[in-house]
């Protein structure tokens, strides 16, 4: 454990003390990438519902999740621990029962709890799942137009646009709740195929897709990156592939930025629905992407890396009576959602949680966060055109370290190179007679030095978080004589 953890536990019970059964309304959507609001900046997208809880609530410009993946992303979210621990590493494996979850414990102190939406950890089966009251959800993705749904164990077609069948059974629940709530709102949008509700289908029209400056083909570029990395452009992941489909990248792009609009209508919904019972200023409500989108940088789509647009995501947050407005550069992390809903219902979270509540870093811009965080992806035999990836994010600098292949590892000084144009470890290839050890082959002192000292850093967190510390690729003491 921490020094901040030992003491944010320690603190847990007096911040215990001073909550109590809050509703919680938690609405997450999918592959939503971090700057797709117009609150955040894009240039003529336009979420005037999701910008109100800004303008009332926070806005966390530095939330991440841990892997950037569906399943593995949302198992962090449910449990508050990394995917070496939950084991949900891809999205069919299901989430052990066993594991304790926010909705679990919410619902064991007298918390109503409902789960509407996309589940997709085990991908085979819609059945409900422990922690939840009332349940409606489909098989894996789902469809956009008339899906079959799961209530309560029942199935049967929905006609209509999924986000907006959603909706209308959020705004249903809430308006049953008389006493502590949770509602957890997992829409399906805006993950591919883009298709859009018909209200939405010609908007924006006329509107360029933004193209990155690491979007276009450079040999020279690609000479400092991995070989995968150029591989995977031209596959279902890359510019040059565009998710399988055969329209252009452009269409792609808007039908993504279309799929987006119903689900700030919808926000405005909910909040609409909390106002009415006259409940939406103590109501917890935290909006969050499950994981970041690449559009074009690097050459890529899609999501995986560890590259800063698919790690990023939105984090909203709204409760007047709970914090005042405003915006926290503190990192936010996916694993810290379920103790914080836990710590805002006055329950302590389980120690065996790595996240920590972000109550504090909510109540005051001054309080201190976490600098650092594991990055973890395991190949997936589905799409094996990127390779397992462990990584530490710091708040200056992103290592991105390959397992299982002949190729270059990723080093971005942030500070100078926010894009991640250059590799600082870009010239040291991998030779056929070198060992694989990164910082072995590099011959500048204060580079090794700090090679040396992140893997340091993902090596403690590996061990304090019950991982393999191996994989943080550092050099093991007596190895050279032992080879």
């Amino acid at each position: 454990m921490t020094r901040r953890q030992a003491l944010q536990a320690a603190l847990a019970p007096a911040l215990a003390a001073q909550a109590r059964k809050r509703n919680i309304v938690f609405i997450l959507t999918d592959d939503h990438r971090f700057d797709f609001l117009s609150c955040a900046g894009h240039p003529w997208v336009k979420t005037p519902h999701l910008d109100r809880l800004v303008q009332g609530g926070l806005y966390f410009e530095n939330a991440f999740v841990t892997s950037s993946l569906c399943s593995p992303s949302r198992a962090s979210i449910l449990t508050g621990v990394y995917p070496h621990t939950h084991k949900v590493q891809d999205n069919f494996t299901p989430l052990d029962p066993r594991l304790p979850t926010f909705p679990v414990l919410l619902q064991k102190n007298g918390y109503r709890t409902g789960f509407l939406g996309k589940w997709h950890m085990g991908g085979a089966s819609d059945e409900p799942r422990p922690g939840f009251d009332h349940w409606v959800s489909f098989e894996g993705q789902g469809q956009y137009f008339d899906c079959e749904l799961n209530i309560n164990g029942q199935r049967g077609k929905k006609a209509g646009y999924i986000t907006d069948t959603l909706t209308d059974e959020a705004e249903q629940f809430i308006a049953k709740q008389n006493g502590p709530f949770l509602l957890y709102l997992s829409h399906k949008a805006v993950h591919a195929p883009f298709q859009p509700a018909p209200r939405h289908k010609d908007l924006y029209a006329g509107q360029r897709m933004p193209r990155p400056e690491s979007m276009w083909y450079r040999e020279d570029w690609y000479e400092q990156k991995p070989e995968w990395l150029r591989r995977r452009r031209f596959t279902r992941h890359g510019v040059d592939g565009a998710i399988g489909q055969t329209m252009p990248l452009e269409d792609l792009y808007l039908g993504y930025a279309r799929c987006l609009a119903a689900i700030d209508e919808s926000t405005g919904r909910v909040v609409a629905a909390l106002e009415k019972k006259g409940i939406l200023n103590d109501t917890l409500i935290v909006y969050m992407g499950d994981n970041g989108y690449l559009w074009g940088e690097h050459g890529l789509v899609d999501k995986r890396t560890m590259h800063e647009p698919s790690l990023r995501v939105p984090l909203l947050m709204h409760c007047p009576e709970l914090f005042s407005p405003g915006r926290r550069k503190q990192f936010a992390l996916n694993l810290d959602i379920a103790p914080t809903f836990l710590a805002a219902a006055g329950i302590s979270p389980p120690p065996s949680m790595h996240g920590q509540s972000l109550l504090p870093v909510m109540r005051s811009a001054q309080a201190p966060g976490r600098t650092e965080f594991l990055y973890e992806y395991e190949w997936e035999r589905d799409f094996p055109a990127t390779p397992t990836i462990h990584g530490l994010r710091t708040e200056r600098y992103s290592l991105m370290q390959y397992y299982g292949i002949w190729d270059l590892d990723e080093l971005y000084d942030l500070e100078k190179d926010p894009h991640q144009m250059n590799n600082l470890v870009g010239k040291y290839k991998l030779l056929p007679h070198q060992r694989t050890r990164l910082a072995m082959r590099i011959d500048n002192p204060e580079l090794k030095k700090l090679v040396d000292s992140l893997q340091g850093r993902m090596e403690e967190l590996l061990k304090a978080t019950g991982g393999d510390p191996r994989f943080a690729g550092r050099e093991i003491p007596g190895a050279a004589a032992a080879l």
